[in-house]
């Protein structure tokens, strides 16, 4: 395989490659920023919410496929990013697209994906058979690659093939430093209201710490929707400073990298909070920390799970829910230790996607459920939360 050029595009001049570590070249045409950087190349299933993707810290230093064709016909505009400081450009690091990035279409749009692309540095590349690129991933895995846009069509590929080699991946990588807050900061900002927009939570009823190793805009939402007042906190936050704050609650935040690479530094602090006996909630990245804390292992995925359609049962419940996945490292499900209960488990592979601790109010997620983009169908899991803080209230007032 040495290209993935779709057939309406053969005429026209290569502005854009992708270059994989194995020396596959994939030529195309630019979109967004001028300029070359490396990533994992991945692939994601959803059919909307491609800001909110690109925005997600989650995906830093990965480069995003998308299968849908058609990406950037609503336009992009200043509401649904999901990373905490857009001017920073914490997110995916590359696009990939089957078609032209097309004039926007929608009355909610400020600006086309192509110029908001560039405002954030982001390199995209289009007109490649997308279908093509994804079989590749499925049956090789997530590749190393370089992504490169020169309107000049002038590549160095030679020295591209060895940057691609060269790039060492996720394995061992801590991320979440680079894209958390430096300081701590309050979010009192609710859910989106259809013609509304988003509003402000003034009587707070609970005071959440939040952890970020890369947070999303819209989990915060949800909770101060639920009348949290949120301090975010950066990922290197001890937790005597934690715990300062006497918070009811402490969430532990998605995030990018290596679990592994984190916990060097997250694991002690997650440990001293279990054992204050503080109500834990993790998700993505926030649950992998917890597991390892709790004694459990995690492991780099074959393909991973990029979507807003992934399946996954809660075996507290028994009902199957569509959630929204984004990770390429997985908790090892045989590894979780004794008193770990496995709580949610995807469908499609078998992965553990949820676990909880006897006898503490601690629980965490691999899924999204605050969506943004996806189903709403675990939006529960918040309510869940702060129902183990109000059993925790009552016994201290009992």
């Amino acid at each position: 395989m040495t290209t993935m050029a779709g057939e309406a595009w053969t005429e026209r001049k290569t502005t854009a490659v992708l270059v994989l570590a194995d020396g596959t070249v994939i030529e195309g045409y630019g979109v967004g920023a001028e300029g070359a950087v490396e990533g994992e190349v991945c692939f994601n299933t959803a059919l909307t919410g491609y800001q909110e993707i690109l925005t997600d810290p989650s995906y830093a230093g990965q480069i995003v496929t998308f299968t849908f064709p058609h990406i950037g016909n609503v336009g992009a505009n200043t509401d649904d990013h999901e990373d905490l400081t857009p001017a920073n450009s914490f997110g995916a690091v590359g696009a990939i697209f089957r078609a032209d990035v097309t004039a926007p279409s929608n009355y909610r749009s400020s600006e086309g994906l192509d110029a908001w692309l560039k405002a954030r540095g982001v390199v995209g590349l289009s007109g490649i058979d997308t279908r093509a690129l994804t079989a590749f991933i499925r049956d090789n895995g997530m590749p190393n690659a370089v992504i490169a846009h020169s309107e000049a069509g002038e590549f160095d590929l030679e020295a591209l093939k060895a940057r691609a080699k060269a790039w060492p991946g996720l394995v061992g990588l801590d991320l979440a430093k680079s894209v958390a807050v430096g300081q701590s900061a309050v979010w009192k900002e609710t859910p989106w209201i259809w013609d509304a927009g988003y509003a402000e939570m003034s009587e707070p009823k609970y005071k959440i710490v939040a952890v970020d190793y890369g947070t999303k805009r819209n989990i915060l939402r949800l909770m101060s929707g639920l009348g949290a007042e949120v301090i975010v906190m950066p990922p290197t936050a001890s937790a005597d400073e934690i715990l300062a704050h006497q918070p009811d609650g402490v969430f532990l935040s998605n995030g990018p990298g290596d679990p592994a690479a984190t916990g060097e530094y997250a694991v002690p602090m997650i440990r001293e909070l279990v054992e204050a006996g503080v109500p834990l909630f993790g998700i993505c990245l926030g649950h992998q920390l917890l597991a390892l804390a709790l004694g459990a292992r995690t492991e780099k995925m074959h393909q991973g799970h990029h979507g807003a359609n992934h399946p996954v049962k809660d075996f507290t419940t028994g009902k199957v829910e569509i959630v929204s996945m984004n990770h390429g490292f997985a908790v090892a499900a045989d590894t979780l230790p004794a008193g770990v209960e496995e709580t949610h488990r995807s469908l499609f592979d078998g992965t553990n996607c949820g676990l909880r601790l006897s006898g503490k109010p601690v629980f965490s997620v691999q899924h999204h459920p605050e969506a943004s983009p996806g189903p709403q169908d675990s939006h529960y899991l918040f309510s869940r939360f702060f129902d183990l803080i109000e059993e925790r209230r009552a016994k201290r007032a009992a």
